[in-house]
């Protein structure tokens, strides 16, 4: 319970939400990079990470995984919200509009970090024609480096279900070398 508290606080104590985003800050910039190749999307959603964790910071519940496990399962919303998002926004129009300016520094750091990810994205080409939820377990854990129990913690489902669906996963990709990178625990 004291750490369901300690959580909670973050969307109250700005003190505890700086220490909280200065520790997990870097982890969730990697976890989009890894996902989207556009350093203003990148900046964008990170800001919309730690926005929603202030928003569902009671949510967290320790006994279910670490800290990054549940800020990954955030991430993934935020990245699904704002596909969602965007995708209507083109069928409204052919341009992309409201992004705020980044300096030149911002950029070049968030162009270096996608540069970095860029073998994690060629690995999502090649998972693009799993299932959803073979996918996501198996970028969770191979590409995020998350425990089979933290990923069924963020994507919502059971570990059982979770090694299911890793196991399945990797047997369709078993010729790929990245697969059976992470192991199962």
């Amino acid at each position: 319970m004291a750490v369901r508290r300690k959580q909670a606080k973050i969307a109250t104590d700005p003190v505890a939400f700086e220490a909280f985003y200065r520790r997990h800050v870097d982890a969730v910039t990697r976890f989009l990079s890894r996902r989207v190749d556009d350093p203003h999307t990148v900046a964008d959603l990170v800001a919309e990470v730690f926005v929603a964790v202030l928003d569902s910071a009671h949510t967290y519940r320790a006994d279910l995984g670490a800290e990054i496990a549940w800020l990954y399962g955030v991430a993934r919303k935020t990245i699904s919200a704002e596909r969602r998002r965007a995708y209507k926004q083109y069928q409204l129009t052919d341009r992309v509009s409201g992004r705020r300016t980044l300096h030149d520094d911002d950029v070049a750091r968030l162009e270096e970090r996608i540069d970095a990810e860029r073998p994690a994205r060629r690995a999502f080409e090649a998972m693009a024609d799993l299932p959803e939820g073979e996918r996501a377990v198996l970028e969770l854990v191979v590409i995020d480096q998350l425990t089979v129990t933290e990923a069924a913690h963020a994507l919502g489902i059971r570990p059982g279900t979770a090694k299911v669906r890793l196991h399945r996963a990797r047997r369709t990709l078993r010729d790929l070398p990245f697969v059976m990178d992470g192991a199962p625990r």
